[in-house]
Formats: C-alpha cells, sequence, structure tokens
C-alpha cells in the first residue's frame, strides 16, 4: 500500500477510552515521566526484582483483557510506554479497521508470554478474518516498581518495527505482477528475499504496470520503504511488470545465501548492465545487496590496480615487490597470516595472492596523489557519484579522497571506502568488458530515466585486469571457490577487518562468460570461504 493510502471510512473500532474512573489519561501523563500507568490507578505495592509468575499472569491478562475490548488508553496503561502503545493501539482499530479480538495466551517462558491473536479486518463492507502471533514480555517499571508489559510494536503483530503503524484501505497503487526476463512470475513466496523489493517496485511502477487498486492491511513504514501487505479484503487487478532478473539465477541466489548468515549477492550480465538475481539473508530484511555501506577489502584492489596502469605506475607483469610488511604515514600494514614476501613480484602475482602490501607501497609512486582513487573509480567504474537510477533504491558505492593512512588503507579496501555487492559486480564488469554500463533491475524505457554514464577503462588496463582475475580464478585466492566453472571464469577475493569485530567480513566477486557476480557475509571469514561459494554457485546456475 502506498503513502496516499485512502482509507475507508469505517467507524473506529478501537477507540482511545480516556474516561473511566479517569485512569486513562492519569496513566499516559504518568508514562510520559516513567510511570507506566495502572488500571484503575489504585496505589499499588512497589516491588523489586524480576516479576513473579502471579505478576506476569496478572499483568498480561489485564494488558490482553483491554486490548480485546477496543480499550486503547486502558491497554497502554499497562505497558511501560504507554504514550507511544496507545497510538499504535488507537491505530489498530481505527485506522487498521481490525475488530472482535481475541487473544490466546500461550505457556509462559519466564516472563515471556507468547500469544495467538484472532480478530476480523473490515472496511467497504468486506470482512476478512485475521490471525497471527506474537509475545511479550512482562518488566519491572524503572520508577513505579510495578509489573508491565515491556513496549515494542512487534507486541501488536510481529512484523511491526519502531515508527510502524497498520493501516487498512485502498492502496495508492496497483498491485503488481512481476515477471523475469523470460516472462516467469516472481513472488515473495518462491523467492523470498525479493520480498522487499517487489514492494518497492510496486510502490515505484504500480501505476505504469496498468492495474487497479486492491484493498488491503498493510504495514505502514516510518521511512522510505514501500508498505507491506499483510491481508487482502479486495484483490485488485495487477499489472504485469517486466524485470532484468532470471528465475533461475534468482533460484541459485536465493539457495547460496541461505548457507551464509548475513550475506548478500547481486549478479549482471556485463554487456548490458542487466541485474540478473539480487538476494539477501538477514534478520532485519535489509537489501544490503543493493543499499549497503561497508568496506569491500581486497576486492577493492582491481580498482586500485586500474589506477596504477592507468597512470603508468606498473602493468600486469611489471613490478609489485610484497614485502613483510609496508608502512605508509606511521602506520603498519601487513599481509595475511602465512603469506610468503616476494620482492620480486609482479603485479599479476602480488593480486592473485592478494598482497596488502605491495598495493600500498606502489600508492606512494608519482603521479598517484590522495584523489587519484577517487577519479579512477568515478570516472572509469562510474562509482561515488550519487547518480545510479537502477530502478529500486541503490547505494553506487563511495570513494572519497584521503590523505594520511587512509590513503593507503583505502587502496587495499579498508580506510573510508565504502560499497555493497551491486558496486562490486558492477566494477568486475566494467573491468572485463572495459566499459561501465550501469546495473539496472527495471529497463528504464518505462519511465524515461536517464542511466549514469562514466568513460571505462582503456582497452589495455582492461585486459591486463580481466588477465589478473583469470589466473587469481585458476592458480590465486579464488582458485578453490572456482574449482569446476567451465568457461572463461576470473574472480578477486577480499576480507574487510571491521572495528569490534572478532571475525573480518567475507567478499567475493568474480565473472564467467557474461555474467558477473559479487557477494559479502559479514563476519564471514576470509573472501573464499562464505561469499566464494555463493558467487560460485550463482555463476554456475548462470551460465
Amino acid at each position: 500500500m502506498g503513502k496516499g493510502v485512502k482509507v475507508a471510512v469505517v467507524g473506529g473500532v478501537f477507540a482511545v477510552m480516556v474516561g473511566g474512573a479517569g485512569y486513562g489519561a492519569y496513566n499516559i501523563v504518568s508514562a510520559l515521566n516513567g510511570n507506566g500507568g495502572g488500571g484503575s490507578g489504585a496505589a499499588q505495592t512497589r516491588g523489586s526484582g524480576p516479576p513473579d509468575q502471579d505478576e506476569v499472569r496478572e499483568t498480561t491478562d489485564a494488558f490482553f483483557g483491554a486490548w480485546e475490548k477496543g480499550q486503547a488508553a486502558e491497554a497502554a496503561s499497562y505497558t511501560n510506554n504507554a504514550q507511544d502503545a496507545g497510538a499504535l493501539l488507537s491505530a489498530y482499530g481505527e485506522e487498521a479497521r481490525i475488530g472482535r479480538v481475541d487473544i490466546t495466551p500461550g505457556a509462559p517462558r519466564g516472563a515471556t508470554v507468547p500469544f495467538t491473536v484472532k480478530a476480523t479486518v473490515s472496511a467497504d463492507g468486506v470482512s476478512k478474518p485475521l490471525r497471527y502471533t506474537s509475545a511479550l514480555t512482562v518488566v519491572r517499571g524503572q520508577t513505579t516498581g510495578r509489573a508491565l508489559v515491556d513496549w515494542e510494536p512487534s507486541v501488536v503483530h510481529p512484523d511491526l518495527k519502531d515508527g510502524d503503524t497498520l493501516v487498512t484501505g485502498e492502496s495508492a497503487q496497483p498491485p503488481i505482477e512481476a515477471v523475469d526476463r523470460d516472462g516467469t512470475v516472481l513472488t515473495r513466496e518462491k523467492y523470498p528475499s525479493l520480498g522487499p523489493v517487489l514492494d518497492t517496485l510496486r510502490q515505484k511502477y504500480g501505476d505504469k504496470a496498468g492495474g487497479s487498486p486492491a484493498v488491503e492491511l498493510s504495514i505502514r513504514h516510518a521511512t522510505d520503504e514501500a508498505d507491506t501487505p499483510l491481508l487482502t479484503l479486495a484483490k485488485g487487478e495487477p499489472g504485469t511488470l517486466r524485470t532484468t532478473l532470471s528465475a533461475g539465477v534468482q533460484a541459485a541466489a536465493e539457495k547460496a545465501v541461505k548457507s551464509y548468515p548475513e550475506s548478500s549477492v547481486v549478479a549482471l550480465k556485463p554487456s548490458t548492465g542487466e541485474v540478473l538475481a539480487v538476494a539477501n539473508n538477514r534478520g532485519d530484511g535489509f537489501n544490503a545487496a543493493f543499499q549497503g555501506q561497508v568496506a569491500p577489502g581486497s576486492t577493492m584492489k582491481i580498482i586500485t590496480a586500474a589506477m596504477l596502469i592507468d597512470h603508468g605506475v606498473t602493468s600486469m607483469n611489471g613490478p609489485a615487490p610484497c614485502p613483510d610488511t609496508a608502512t605508509w604515514q606511521s602506520q603498519t600494514f601487513k599481509n595475511l597470516t602465512g603469506m610468503e614476501p616476494n620482492e620480486g613480484a609482479t603485479l599479476a602475482n602480488s593480486f592473485l595472492r592478494s598482497c596488502n602490501t605491495a598495493f600500498v607501497k606502489l600508492i606512494d609512486e608519482q603521479p598517484i596523489d590522495d584523489a587519484s582513487l577517487t577519479e579512477e573509480a568515478q570516472e572509469r567504474f562510474g562509482l561515488g557519484r550519487d547518480d545510479w537510477k537502477t530502478g529500486i533504491a541503490s547505494f553506487d558505492g563511495s570513494v572519497p579522497a584521503s590523505g594520511g593512512p587512509d590513503r593507503a588503507a583505502n587502496a587495499i579496501g579498508q580506510g573510508q571506502v565504502q560499497m555493497n555487492p551491486l558496486n562490486m559486480a558492477s566494477v568486475t564488469a566494467t573491468a572485463v568488458t572495459g566499459a561501465f554500463r550501469q546495473p539496472y533491475l527495471v529497463s528504464p524505457e518505462l519511465d524515461g530515466r536517464q542511466l549514469a554514464q562514466a568513460k571505462g577503462l582503456p582497452a589495455g588496463t582492461a585486459a591486463q585486469l580481466k588477465e589478473m582475475m583469470r589466473l587469481t580464478a585458476t592458480q590465486g585466492t579464488a582458485q578453490k571457490a572456482m574449482s569446476g566453472l567451465g568457461g572463461d571464469i576470473g574472480a578477486k577475493t577480499g576480507s574487510a577487518e571491521v572495528d569490534g569485530n572478532a571475525t573480518s567480513d567475507s567478499w567475493f566477486t568474480g565473472f564467467r562468460d557474461d555474467v558477473a557476480a559479487a557477494a559479502m557475509a559479514q563476519q564471514g571469514g576470509h573472501g573464499g570461504d562464505a561469499a566464494g561459494p555463493i558467487v560460485a554457485a550463482v555463476l554456475r546456475a548462470g551460465g
């Protein structure tokens, strides 16, 4: 449901009760002062320590009873945040049109009580049953000592987050039937991580796909994120929206990320920029594949190598010594444990082994300066200019001009550099074709948007980058992950250290014929450990 939803004009079922012995208004004010509320407002003995079983039962019974009766203020008074609870519980009956509420608590797990809600949603003369499960926890009020429901929006519905609310009405955007490049229907049931993407596509392109609105119960998010439908009361007529995705590659991407927590992957066609797959395995539902902003580790060396070649510092077969350590502006950089130093290494050798010190030493050569890496990223690879128009929300990378130790750190994908799998898949596509083609998920012909432009790479630079990636896939750090893949293949691994994390983020980007892919698994370890198998699985499906 879009932001401009037209809510049905139906009498509110869940009125805010502020009368009733005068406790409602009193308790909301009390909650603002950190006191929670008290139902009857009667004086109560101040407790201490965790609530006991009797207190948990009494509090939940009172809270559920008021909620079932549609008494929003009274129900809110049994929480430790009566203001926010009252607003959301009021919307539950008014904007969301949910009535006939019946709540069945389950067996408590200490102070946590699971429960099942059965209710009815009604609008425009249509009613549908609603059923879901959630849970709440009872805590001791900090100032009152009373046993109170620890307020979270998820108490009302498990999919609600801070600032979200529930609404029922005619959707501002008609439903869509998203299809892949060959006409296969894409659904959130079959491709779960596409759920947020499909919501965004509907919000942005619903009025262009030729459908008619539905009447729905939806979550309205506090952010610009598209509304999330929960229940359809009256079906609209979906319009067909063709995407660039490939159902087969998407299925492989979904399966691959399931094996690694907090992982994301993107695949695209280097020859066109068309996105073939986008998948995330994250607890927060965030589309980190398109919108993530984290250090990419040594996958950044593709751009750094291009800069060194373009500026005449060295070449694929030119010198790139790999010592044990390299010091830049008082900061010492090291290689991965176990890497043998090689003072006679070429750029290709240091690239395929992912030698940090070689790249740190080379950025001290003329004519490289603090802005050189930024200019290479922007002008050759189309990154960091905030002008990508993929069809949905995306971040197009950031490579800021940096002095001091960050100049060296940026060159090896640490420091201030920020990327996501979409960016690094595009970097690989540019490296192997020499041309920057802005990635996109929906054809720009649908809405007339202008895709970003960049001048790409000189033919000689692209040829050297592609060959170094081939060597990395067949002889270097990516060899294990890419083993068994046929065709023209290449890759680059990366491990990004993040402050406060004991394990590095795993990065990997690679190509196979006309498919490029990149993956990231937060705290996944070395590049070949987690991200590598994800990329290999996607490339295998895309062949």
